[in-house]
């Protein structure tokens, strides 16, 4: 599949890197935590999906698009979490689903810090694309620009908050 948009964002967390579990951190994540994050964050909780596999199911309010989002654990490593959705999308277009990649990884900076970059890539599913054209919309060049902008001022406004709890959390020795 290829990508539609996407948007990366770094922030410096003031711990060392060996302290921090970025996979832990995602999946026990309380719905306190994450709306203080983001004021586009509505919910969260955990789950496991058929697989048995670790789930963060997110809703958040980006633009006017209220999005459901099903993370799958792909990624569990203490400095480097994957995760993919099929995401369901309502909008005043209608409801339809998106391809969510969320990608966290740390870089050590220094013995006592690190750096935090948020990856999330979106892409169109074929329910996305059967919703464009019962709309009459074959230009997606106007919504990938829409979707693009509110994409990066989002992980402009998450990615800081999520390193402060991440940072909170390593220095309180939540992973030791």
């Amino acid at each position: 599949m290829e990508a539609f948009t996407e948007s990366t964002m770094t922030a410096v967390i003031n711990a060392p890197l060996e302290s921090i579990n970025l996979t832990e951190w995602l999946f026990t994540l309380t719905d306190q935590e994450y709306k203080q994050c983001s004021s586009a964050h509505i919910a969260c909780g955990n789950s496991l999906s058929t697989e048995g596999k670790r789930m963060s199911i997110n809703v958040e309010q980006i633009a006017d698009n209220l999005l459901i989002q099903h993370y799958v654990e792909d990624v569990a490593e203490k400095d480097h979490c994957s995760v993919n959705s099929i995401s369901d999308s309502l909008s005043p277009s209608g409801r339809t689903t998106l391809g969510i990649k969320w990608e966290l990884k740390l870089a050590k900076i220094s013995e006592s810090s690190c750096e935090l970059s948020n990856h999330v890539v979106v892409y169109l599913t074929e329910d996305f694309q059967e919703s464009m054209k019962k709309l009459n919309i074959s230009d997606l060049d106007p919504i990938k620009n829409d979707m693009s902008a509110h994409l990066r001022e989002h992980n402009q406004e998450e990615t800081p908050l999520f390193a402060k709890d991440i940072e909170s959390k390593a220095l309180a020795g939540v992973w030791s």
